[in-house]
C-alpha cells in the first residue's frame, strides 16, 4: 500500500499548573508534548471509515456524524464530525488509520488529541477551515457529546495552540493567550501511578457542578472575578471548591512569572501548593498520587503535583534537567517498593501544536 499523502497529527498536553480552573473561566498554563496521535488519510470517501493500530476498527459512520449512536473509541470521532457539520462543514468522509504513542489514562489527554486529529483530518479532506480556537471549542463540545464529560477548553486548546519550547498562558474565559518561554534546564517528568481512570467514571462532573454552585452563591460567572474575601458565608463544600480555583489562578500567574525568570525553585513550590489544594480543597487526589508527590520531593525535585483531573493517572515532576534521570529512577523504584506498582516514567518537552503533515 502506498504511503498516505496527508496525515493529521495532534499532540497530547501536559498542564503545568492551573487544574480544574478551565471550566470556570480561569487560567491555565499547558504545553503540547512531543507525543500524540496521528491519523493517516488514505482516501476520500462518502462515509468516515477509521481503524486504530491499538484498538482496531471503529464502526463506519456518515460524514456529518449522524446515524445510530456510536460506541467505543469511535464515538469521539462521530461527535467531532457532528460538531463540525453543525458549523457548516461539507459532508465529505475519509478512510484513515489512527496510531498513537500517547499513553491512555495517564492524564495526558489522549481523548482531546484524538478529537483534534479527527477534526483536522475532516477539515482537510473537505478543504474547509475553522479558526484554531473555534476548532478547539468544537472539539470540546464533542467530548461532552461523546461521553458526557463537561470538560473545559484546556485540553483541546493546548493541543492546537502549543509551540516548541513554550507553554501557553490561556485565559479560558476570554480565550486570550500568550506564550511563556520554558527555561532550557527545566525538565518535566511524568510518573504514572498505575491507577487508570476514565473521567466519566469519576466524580469529575460532580466537582464541576459543586464549583458552579459555589460561583453562583458568590454571585460570579468566572473564577477570575472572585477573590478570597468573597468566600464568606458559603457552605463548607462551596468554600473549599471556590478557594481552590481562586488560589490556583494566582498560582498560574506566579508560575508563569517564575518560568520567565528561570526560577525553578519558586515554580516547584507553587506545584506543591497546587497539589495540596487539589488534595484538600478540591478532593481529587488519591493516596498513590500523594505518595508520588512526596517521593519526588524527597528525591530532590523542585516540585510535583497530580496531573490532569486527578482520581488516578500521573503526577508531574519539575526538576533540573541535570538531575531528571536520577529523580525519575529513584521515584519509580521507591514507588514500586512501597506499592508494588510499576511507576513508569516519561520525560516530555514543549512541542509544536497540531498540524496537517504532508509526505
Amino acid at each position: 500500500m502506498a504511503e498516505p499523502a496527508l496525515a493529521a497529527w495532534a499532540p497530547g498536553r501536559v498542564n503545568l499548573i492551573g487544574e480544574h480552573t478551565d471550566y470556570s473561566g480561569g487560567l491555565v498554563l499547558p504545553i503540547a508534548t512531543q507525543l500524540g496521535i496521528t491519523l493517516e488519510i488514505h482516501s476520500i470517501a462518502a462515509d468516515v471509515v477509521l481503524t486504530s493500530t491499538l484498538a482496531g476498527p471503529a464502526e463506519p459512520f456518515p460524514a456529518d456524524g449522524s446515524g445510530a449512536a456510536a460506541t467505543g473509541w469511535g464515538r469521539y470521532a462521530v461527535a467531532v464530525a457532528a460538531e463540525l457539520a453543525a458549523r457548516g462543514r461539507p459532508p465529505i468522509g475519509l478512510v484513515g488509520r489512527v496510531s498513537s504513542d500517547l499513553p491512555a489514562g495517564a492524564g495526558l489527554s489522549s481523548s482531546a488529541a484524538l478529537e483534534v486529529a479527527v477534526a483536522l483530518a475532516l477539515c482537510a479532506v473537505a478543504d474547509w477551515e475553522l479558526d484554531p480556537l473555534e476548532l478547539a471549542l468544537a472539539c470540546q463540545r464533542a467530548e461532552l457529546r461523546a461521553v458526557g464529560v463537561p470538560c473545559g477548553i484546556l485540553d483541546q486548546a493546548a493541543s492546537i495552540l502549543g509551540r516548541e519550547g513554550a507553554a501557553v498562558l490561556l485565559d479560558c474565559g476570554t480565550l486570550e493567550h500568550r506564550l511563556v518561554s520554558m527555561p532550557a534546564r527545566a525538565a518535566i517528568v511524568i510518573v504514572a501511578s498505575g491507577i487508570e481512570r476514565s473521567l466519566e467514571d469519576t466524580d469529575y462532573a460532580q466537582r464541576r457542578a459543586e464549583l458552579e454552585a459555589a460561583l453562583r452563591a458568590a454571585g460570579a460567572e468566572r473564577s477570575t472575578s472572585v477573590d478570597l474575601t468573597d468566600l464568606g458565608g458559603l457552605d463548607s463544600v462551596s468554600e473549599r471548591r471556590l478557594r481552590h480555583v481562586v488560589t490556583e489562578n494566582e498560582r498560574v500567574r506566579r508560575f508563569a512569572a517564575a518560568l520567565e525568570a528561570g526560577n525553578l525553585a519558586v515554580a516547584g513550590d507553587l506545584l506543591l501548593a497546587s497539589h495540596a489544594s487539589l488534595r484538600d480543597d478540591y478532593e481529587v487526589s488519591i493516596p498513590e498520587l500523594d505518595l508520588l508527590v512526596t517521593l519526588a520531593e524527597s528525591a530532590g525535585a523542585d516540585g510535583a503535583r497530580l496531573l490532569g483531573a486527578g482520581f488516578g493517572g500521573s503526577v508531574l515532576v519539575l526538576v533540573d534537567e541535570e538531575h531528571a534521570e536520577t529523580v525519575a529512577r529513584d521515584v519509580s523504584r521507591e514507588y514500586r517498593r512501597q506499592t508494588g506498582r510499576e511507576g513508569r516514567t516519561l520525560t516530555v518537552h514543549a512541542s509544536a501544536g497540531a498540524a496537517i503533515l504532508t509526505r
